[in-house]
């Protein structure tokens, strides 16, 4: 059985101190949503989230993208209805010159409220997944070298850019940190090992949770077989919503996963399946169809 499984990738206001005026609910000053164009087999897509001044632009983004961003959690911590992953909108938001991430994350709270009428409550549950920790002799990666300041990208920008086309999928998070998925294996850039085990939760059947302790950003190559590479492609374009025919489909039989976990080995690492409780965001209400803007 193969262990692929792909997920989405992937990104809370503190409450305010005892005698404390609370600061003012954060919303976009202004905020438009179009429906994204849909995604077709073959077609290059271009996924995105940009940060500069007064802007924000995020393109192709699904539902269940969105509250993943606005509530910090990953997309297996979300429970809600069928269409979440495929309902996809492009969202351009003004907003103060300056503002940070997590002021924008909460703008983002707000217009889920307010443009779809989200409502929601959160739950504890316990998760099987698969613990990222250091094999016996220490890890082999290469650690990264430092981002040197100066190369044109400003301070507070956020560019993180996902191209996709049938060669494979590239996520660029900005100041040389990326990773590619090509050419039958996983590169990654400057990653930690928290983004690192986001990255591998994409291909198999459970979250994967960081437990190395290691603290650095790393270098690295996963080396896959073509059959699993394949597999993890087909997978990635079913999750994105791409309308395959039937002999893609067929294509999946015969992965079974095994050189990913054999990979692992070889950077001293290992995939450890455990049990953990995580919260879960569970979506009571939601439209399909926001707002006008």
């Amino acid at each position: 059985m193969s262990r692929f499984h792909w997920v989405i990738p992937a990104c809370i206001a503190p409450l305010a101190a005892f005698g404390q005026t609370a600061p003012p609910r954060a919303e976009f000053e202004v905020a438009s949503i179009r429906p994204a164009p849909p995604l077709t087999a073959g077609t290059r897509a271009e996924i995105g989230l940009h940060i500069d001044g007064a802007q924000v632009r995020c393109n192709h983004f699904s539902l269940k993208d969105y509250i993943g961003m606005a509530y910090r959690v990953k997309e297996y911590q979300i429970s809600g209805p069928d269409f979440l992953p495929s309902a996809r909108f492009d969202i351009m938001g003004k907003v103060p010159a300056g503002t940070s991430m997590e002021r924008v994350t909460e703008m983002l709270q707000s217009l889920l409220t307010d443009r779809f009428q989200m409502k929601m409550h959160r739950e504890t549950r316990d998760f099987p997944v698969y613990g990222l920790t250091v094999a016996k002799g220490g890890p082999k990666m290469k650690e990264s070298a430092p981002y040197e300041e100066g190369d044109g990208e400003a301070k507070n920008a956020v560019n993180v850019a996902v191209t996709g086309s049938r060669a494979g999928t590239t996520v660029n998070m900005g100041r040389g940190s990326y990773f590619a998925f090509s050419n039958d294996q996983i590169e990654g850039k400057k990653l930690t090992m928290v983004q690192m085990a986001d990255v591998l939760a994409r291909f198999v059947d459970r979250p994967i949770v960081d437990m190395t302790n290691l603290k650095g950003a790393y270098d690295f190559t996963i080396k896959l077989t073509p059959e699993d590479f394949r597999a993890m492609m087909i997978r990635s374009a079913i999750t994105a919503g791409v309308q395959l025919p039937a002999e893609a489909m067929r294509l999946l039989e015969g992965a079974s996963g095994d050189s990913l976990f054999t990979a692992m080995q070889a950077l001293g690492l290992k995939l450890e399946p455990r049990k953990a409780p995580l919260e879960t965001l569970v979506i009571d209400h939601i439209e399909k169809t926001p707002t006008e803007n």
